[in-house]
């Protein structure tokens, strides 16, 4: 099968082409995995995140992609969940144990053997991949393949992001950044809030007009300042900067939540702008999310399929892997990426 291959961890404006093309054997499937013919996988700026080594992937070399879309086409003599044929996704959770205490409460997302898909294990920048059937999704019938890969990340852990702003209805709601993960947010909160008004911050008039046309209250850069105080902001992008200046904004016992594994610059933004009495007193809260959890997925997914929550997309091919990364590591944004394969 072709392959986009990772093989060394190096910064991108660096290297360019970070992947290589190659031929490499298909996966056979073990007793509880199925084997995908992958259709559709998007493209995460956590991709970015593991091939600037940031966030270290444990083996190379290496397939990224973990919002993968696909058909099953041969399992295991123990898998059982789905048959030949069936439609399915995978996500960025491909395994954690099932007895800590973490996942015995529904928080496997913080189990200490948690391993990710893409990052851990080969993903889905492949034309097949291969997941234990216990981590794949049935993917709703009213979403073209391009469409539900970013169902599985930008929007699933966005949907996690909502649950941990404890956001009510008419609430005023912050989004700083506007990628991926954002306007699948922007759309959530739309339809579970429908009186809330939602606040856009982002650094392109590209992404500011797509929040305009997705229905967002007021749009601005990262330093202006909303109409008004706002009772939750959920923070997709991936700078420290960004976090610090849009705070300020935060009304008093708000919370902001940080949708992201890691921020490239997140010491020297720190140390230089924080500023505990402006940017935290008054009981204002800061909660990060750590991965997801297959709940998080299943929840998301079936809100998917009784609402219009279609992500904008940009499609590339799997030979134009390196450049979809070069484009999202350089701001080039509307909506999610996605490779599609031929």
């Amino acid at each position: 099968m072709k392959a986009m291959l990772l093989r060394e961890v190096k910064d991108l404006t660096v290297w360019q082409d970070p992947l290589s093309l190659e031929e490499v054997s298909i996966p056979i499937p073990k007793e509880k995995e199925i084997l995908i013919k992958v259709s559709a996988c998007g493209v995460c700026r956590t991709d970015l995140d593991i091939v600037e080594g940031r966030l270290p992937p444990t083996k190379l070399p290496l397939i990224l992609g973990h919002q993968i879309v696909g058909t099953v086409v041969d399992k295991g003599k123990d898998a059982n969940k789905f048959q030949i044929g069936d439609r399915v996704g995978v996500a960025w959770i491909n395994h954690s144990c099932g007895v800590c205490r973490f996942c015995r409460s529904g928080q496997e997302n913080l189990c200490d053997d948690f391993k990710a898909t893409g990052k851990d294990v080969d993903g889905g920048y492949a034309e097949y991949t291969v997941v234990s059937e216990d981590y794949a999704y049935k993917i709703p019938q009213n979403y073209s393949d391009e469409e539900a890969a970013p169902l599985l990340c930008a929007g699933a852990i966005g949907y996690r992001s909502v649950k941990l702003s404890n956001i009510k209805n008419g609430d005023n709601i912050g989004l700083s950044g506007f990628g991926a993960s954002g306007h699948l947010v922007l759309k959530i909160i739309k339809y579970l809030y429908p009186d809330s008004k939602i606040f856009v911050f982002a650094r392109s008039e590209r992404e500011r007009e797509l929040a305009k046309e997705l229905g967002s209250y007021w749009t601005g850069d990262f330093g202006e300042v909303t109409p008004f105080k706002l009772n939750a902001i959920i923070d997709t992008t991936p700078v420290w900067k960004t976090i610090v200046l849009v705070l300020r904004n935060l009304e008093k016992g708000g919370r902001l939540v940080i949708n992201a594994i890691r921020k490239e610059n997140q010491d020297k933004d720190f140390l230089i702008n924080l500023n505990y009495e402006r940017d935290l007193w008054m009981e204002k809260e800061i909660k990060s999310v750590a991965n997801i959890t297959r709940r998080d997925v299943e929840e998301f997914l079936t809100l998917a399929e009784k609402v219009d929550l279609k992500p904008v997309v940009e499609v590339y091919k799997l030979e134009e892997a390196n450049k979809a990364l070069r484009d999202l590591k350089e701001g080039r944004i509307r909506g999610a990426k996605v490779l599609k394969m031929s």
